[in-house]
């Protein structure tokens, strides 16, 4: 059979502080960094956008002008 292996390529730069990644806490260099990114999801400094339905929208606008 054709059995193919998986390698890893070549690690990029932590997302936080820009040293190279370790491969323990990829794609952050330590957890340090792993922490701080988490911290960031948790205090909402980052969001996932997201877009609400015309019928959504159309609702609100509806119930505000009562």
């Amino acid at each position: 059979m054709n059995e193919k292996k998986i390698t890893k390529t070549a690690s990029s730069d932590c997302v936080v502080c820009g040293k190279p990644a370790d491969e323990k806490y990829t794609p952050f260099c330590s957890k340090r960094c792993a922490d701080l990114d988490l911290g960031k999801w948790m205090n909402e400094s980052y969001a996932i956008p997201a877009a609400e339905p015309p019928e959504y929208l159309e609702d609100l606008e509806d119930e505000e002008e009562f």
